[in-house]
């Protein structure tokens, strides 16, 4: 069958960033499927209108619409809503047999609704975040009629939608108070890649040796964007607070809004350039060097309770490598975390106790083996690339025999 798969945000393995997507799709099309994912070039240099080409197998059909992080909430909509506003057509030609569309950003309804209604074919919508509960949580949809717009945007794109999927049982929570049959969702959180993240330890210690810190001193890394609602300020506050108790350093990886403000923070706190670094975002394909090159790599969000339903990229990836996980807030992740004994859940309002668990824990060589063969242990069965791959193409092939 022929699959139109619509995410405005498409990264592949070259590209810094979550590439679930790609991942999937190219799992679809190895099982026989015909896959055009519709995208955005975000890339001001991209030029203007649509251009198609092809990676592993997979046709990609993407429009030019600059985007990145550091832009204003305004200019991110705008972003949202041009790109939905023309996405339609493009995909309502592709023809589909089954229209699958990812979010964020929530407008991403719009053209997977065109495109199958307008072809009498089912749609599934998949919903990594709960949105808008997020950006009203952080107070970017503070108008009110804009929040009003909002909810009746949610409550349209679970109406047009044959089937949901939800990338944590806290998302799949959200849906259903949203109005939305239960046994019609299906949960498919993130997945690790094993195969592309369990690398030789010499490839971790090579991308270490370019770092100027002593070789035996534990790192936590974070590896990704730094925005509003990762909250990586509060990492600098911890190097502050552990850097005289303990050799750990802080290494962030990453490009995002917030950018300056951490960076002025650690050089206000006395940590920038001692134990806290930053540098640029890498390739996807870099991640696996990175991860093993730390001793624990870590997930972090502000303490908003709508954002404790996420499933984050990195911390699949991280299961993936064998990498003990540490976040500081509750929800799924934390239970999961917890349970499995895969890592570490620090208390995101009491950095004092928070420098104390992490200290502990990275100071016993008992704890973090037995949490790195945990969270290996997750990413080889639980979150499975392949197995998850298989589960969500279970649910577009149901979707498409059913009527739309």
């Amino acid at each position: 069958m022929r699959i139109v798969y619509l995410h405005q945000y498409f990264r592949t393995p070259s590209q810094s960033g979550g590439t679930r997507s790609y991942e999937m799709a190219r799992r679809f099309v190895e099982a026989g499927h015909e896959v055009v994912m519709v995208t955005s070039d975000q890339d001001p240099a991209a030029g203007r209108g649509w251009r198609t080409w092809e990676i592993d197998g997979i046709t990609v059909v993407s429009l030019a619409v600059p985007y990145d992080n550091t832009m204003s909430f305004a200019r991110r909509l705008w972003a949202f809503f041009h790109f939905a506003l023309l996405a339609g057509p493009k995909a309502w030609s592709l023809r589909p047999d089954v229209v699958l569309a990812t979010s964020t950003p929530l407008t991403i309804i719009v053209p997977a609704v065109v495109a199958a209604r307008g072809r009498r074919k089912p749609l599934v919508f998949e919903v990594r975040d709960l949105w808008p509960e997020t950006p009203i949580a952080l107070g970017a949809l503070g108008n009110p009629v804009l929040r009003w717009l909002a909810r009746r945007l949610e409550r349209f794109a679970y109406r047009s939608s044959q089937r949901v999927v939800a990338l944590s049982p806290d998302m799949a929570d959200g849906v259903v108070d949203a109005g939305y049959p239960r046994e019609r969702i299906r949960v498919i959180p993130n997945s690790s890649d094993v195969q592309d993240f369990a690398v030789d330890p010499a490839v971790g210690a090579a991308w270490r040796s370019g770092l100027p810190w002593p070789a035996e001193d534990p790192i936590v890394l974070y590896g990704g964007t730094l925005g509003h609602v990762n909250s990586v300020g509060w990492l600098a506050e911890l190097a502050a607070r552990t850097m005289d108790q303990s050799p750990i350093r802080y290494l962030v990886v990453g490009a995002g809004v917030e950018a300056p403000l951490i960076e002025a923070r650690a050089r206000e706190l006395g940590v920038w350039e001692k134990n806290f670094l930053m540098r640029p975002p890498v390739p996807k394909r870099e991640m696996p060097a990175l991860l093993s090159a730390s001793s624990v790599s870590c997930s972090l969000v502000a303490p908003l309770p709508a954002l404790e339903a996420n499933s984050a990229n990195k911390v699949f990836d991280t299961f993936a490598a064998g990498r003990p996980v540490m976040i500081n807030h509750r929800g799924w992740l934390a239970e999961l975390i917890e349970s499995s004994g895969a890592g570490l859940v620090l208390p995101h309002g009491d950095l004092d106790e928070a420098a104390r668990l992490l200290v502990d824990f990275l100071g016993s060589s008992e704890a973090t083996t037995s949490a790195a063969r945990a969270a290996g242990e997750l990413g080889r069965t639980t979150f499975d690339r392949d197995a998850l791959a298989q589960e969500l193409l279970d649910v577009l092939v149901s979707a498409a025999e059913s009527r739309p």
